[in-house]
């Protein structure tokens, strides 16, 4: 990780010094309409876009790619190779771990009772993003929740609680229609409980409605 603390609190680099930002030899960019609080953690081979605000004390991981007007919040932290799209807000109290993708839109929560005139920041509530999972366009996750590894979300979905590894979920408020491989294509199970991945031909089994990877077992 790289860290680009201490620098001035707000970093608006010029067009001809920002290309990549070099720093022992590893590297990141950020483009020089973002601004980037002191004390932020940075990944080599992370991009950052336009109009993105990064606060102080976030930590993003390598290889990540946020895009246009994202904001992340004080103390957030990003795993490796997570894509997020235009126009999210990743709140206080987000965690997303690797491979996560989040799409355009997407909103974060982390309050599940607001005013606007009573101070809740020490009511924050987590929720946590788990490896490899995918939150579709315009898709609402409200906070306090847990989205599982591979799990699938479809854009526009309000969810409301807890989603199993490998789920898929639509609607408002958000239900599951069935599950996922790793690939993101639906699994068709037997009466076994065993399904092929349709792209890789990965396996996988169908326990007590969880799912699993067969090499898991």
């Amino acid at each position: 990780m790289i860290c680009i603390f201490p620098l001035r609190k707000h970093i608006h680099f010029s067009w001809i010094h920002t290309i990549f930002i070099l720093m022992n030899n590893q590297d990141f960019f950020i483009h020089p309409s973002s601004v980037v609080d002191d004390g932020v953690f940075i990944g080599k081979g992370t991009r950052i876009w336009h109009f993105c605000h990064i606060m102080s004390g976030a930590k993003i991981g390598e290889n990540c790619i946020l895009g246009q007007n994202v904001f992340v919040g004080k103390d957030v932290l990003i795993g490796q190779n997570v894509k997020i799209q235009n126009n999210v807000s990743v709140y206080s109290g987000v965690l997303l771990e690797d491979d996560v993708f989040i799409g355009p839109s997407a909103v974060f929560t982390n309050v599940i009772n607001p005013r606007s005139f009573i101070e809740r920041k020490e009511e924050f509530k987590n929720t946590i993003v788990r490896k490899g999972a995918s939150i579709g366009a315009n898709a609402t996750i409200l906070c306090g929740i847990e989205i599982g590894k591979f799990a699938m979300i479809g854009a526009g979905a309000v969810v409301t609680k807890s989603v199993p590894d490998y789920a898929l979920v639509v609607g408002n408020p958000a239900v599951q229609t069935g599950w996922v491989s790793k690939a993101g294509l639906k699994l068709n199970f037997n009466e076994k409980g065993f399904a092929a991945c349709p792209e890789k031909g990965s396996l996988y089994k169908l326990e007590q409605n969880r799912v699993f990877p067969f090499s898991d077992l």
